[in-house]
Parts: C-alpha cells; structure tokens; sequence
C-alpha cells in the first residue's frame, strides 16, 4: 500500500494506491524457475545427457590420464621404468614363495608364465579399484572448482592403469616367449579380453569411487580386501586343483570370480597348453557378463551421486 499526499486550499488529502498486480503472484520458485528457464547449479543431468557431455570430455580424459601418468614416477630416478618392474618384482617374490618355497607349481606347465600372466592381469585390476576409491577425495580441488561429469576421474584413473598395463605387456610377452611359447593365432584373443577386463575395471572404479568420497576409510581397508581377493582367484595356483577338495559351491564361485575369468582369458589367449585344452564356454559369458555388470551398475550407481561428489 502506497500513500500520495495533494495540497489544496483547503488542506491535504491522502489518497491511497495499491501496487499493480505482478504476473508472478502465486507462482512457486520453481514454477518461477521453469518459466524463466532457470535451473539448478551442478543439478544431475539425465543419463542420456550425461553420457553426451562424457563424451564431449573425452579428449580431458585422455589428456589428464597422460599428464598423470607421466607425473607418477618423476621423483624417481628410473621413471616410467616402474610402470614394469613392480609387477615383475611382485611376479619374482611370488614365484621364490609360491613356485620354489611351497610348491604350488605342481600340475602346472610353464609355471613361469603361468604366475606372469596371473600377476599382471590381476594387478591391472587391483589398480585401478585402488587408484578409484581415491578418485574423488584426491581432486577435490579440482570438483569443487569446475563442472565437468565426475564420472571423467574414475575412467581417467582406470586409463592411467591400462597404459601401465600396456607397457607391462611387452616384459609379459617376452618372458612368455622365453619360457617356450610361440606366437599364434590365439594371442589375438589378448585384445577383446583385455576390452572386456577395461569395462569391468572402469565400471568397479566408479562403484568404489561414490563409496570411498564418502567413506574416507575405505581406502585403508580396500588393501586387504584386494589382497584376500587376490589369493581366491589363482593367480599362483590351480583353481581347478584346489577345487578338487572343496564343496561343489565353492568352486563354482572360485570358478566365477571376474578375476580369475579374466586371468584364465589372458593364459588362455598365451600359454600353449591352456589353448590346446578347451576353455570352458562359461569363461567368456562370464566374461562379458561381468563386463556389463560392473560397466552399466558401477556408471549408474555413480551417476545418481553426481550432485553429492566434493560436498561436505
């Protein structure tokens, strides 16, 4: 209510106007905000959307995973030489305990390869979950500063891990072929397993990535459950001799374990006497099977965090 006072002669009169009605009475924020075409800042895009905008960042993805690669090992004085030498480390120490000190080699031919193969295919996915429960908690500066699809950290750590994995391949293969193996056909099934291993890496990364940006401790606890996971899925053993004095159901399990499917995929694809046997059909469908799991539950799952990442 506004007043407007008029002098005459005969002294003042007050008249009273009313304010013009707004076309905005009764409209709620958020009718207000849709009819003025105004939306949330950071809100969550829909799936569909946000696989667009991923796509628009692939080249960041590519580009930070390289600067972070080659960031890794600047302080040390071999570099990128580590990216190789530590699974093959770890491959030599498992080799001294289990090969030489406990004798789990028996029944296995060309254990040398055999333990190889199994070190570096499991040690690309333990990476990369590691690397992922940290995805978010190390680059909170960079989430709370920029909008960009969060799900761009977790891919990039797992690409940081497949190109490590990559350089490890070219010590893989030649300890492969000085131990006897022969390149053939079958070594080309090395690239749709490791496709397939990708997928599923990326898609457990995202999973750990929502967990550990919430619950910081996972990181401490992640190690031994890596290692505990390591140990089920025959890296230095024979599932399939282990499994002769177990329950039928937990073989099955031993049997099923993405790791193990995926170890059994690269010795299949490169050690002559796995590919002169025939490997099981359920080998691949678990393989893809996994894939698809982890790849479409682990993105959804993290994309419905996707306004929550680097609050609180």
């Amino acid at each position: 209510m506004s007043t407007v006072s008029d002098t005459t002669h005969e002294g003042t009169v007050a008249v009273s106007t009313a304010p013009a009605p707004s076309p905005d009475d009764g409209l709620s924020p958020g009718e207000l905000a849709e009819k003025y075409g105004l939306s949330v800042s950071g809100a969550r895009p829909g799936l569909p959307e946000y696989v667009r905008q991923l796509w628009g960042r692939r080249h960041f993805i590519a580009a930070y995973s390289m600067a972070k690669l080659s960031a890794q090992f600047t302080k040390a004085r071999l570099g990128q030489l580590w990216n190789v030498m530590t699974p093959l480390l770890n491959a030599a120490v498992y080799w001294l305990i289990f090969g030489v000190l406990l004798g789990t080699d028996h029944g296995i031919d060309n254990f040398i390869a055999y333990l190889v193969t199994g070190i570096f295919v499991f040690t690309f996915t333990q990476s990369s979950i590691l690397a992922g429960t940290r995805a978010i908690s190390d680059n909170l500066g960079l989430v709370r500063a920029l909008h960009f699809p969060r799900a761009c950290l977790p891919i990039s750590v797992t690409l940081i891990q497949l190109q490590q994995l990559l350089y490890s391949m070219v010590v893989l293969v030649a300890i492969v072929l000085m131990t006897g193996e022969v390149p053939q056909m079958s070594w080309l099934l090395i690239i749709p397993s490791l496709l397939l291993q990708s997928v599923f890496n990326i898609g457990a990364a995202m999973f750990v990535a929502r967990v550990g940006s919430k619950l910081t401790d996972l990181t401490q606890l992640m190690p031994f459950l890596l290692r505990t996971w390591m140990y089920v899925s025959g890296v230095f053993y024979s599932i399939n001799n282990v499994a002769k004095h177990l329950p039928h159901w937990v073989s099955v399990v031993l049997d099923v374990n993405p790791a193990a499917v995926y170890i059994d995929l690269m010795r299949y694809a490169m050690i002559d006497s796995f590919t002169s046997a025939q490997l099981p059909h359920h080998v691949w469908i678990a393989a893809v099977a996994w894939a698809a799991v982890a790849g479409v539950g682990g993105f959804v799952f993290f994309w419905k965090a996707e306004e929550q990442y680097g609050r609180g």
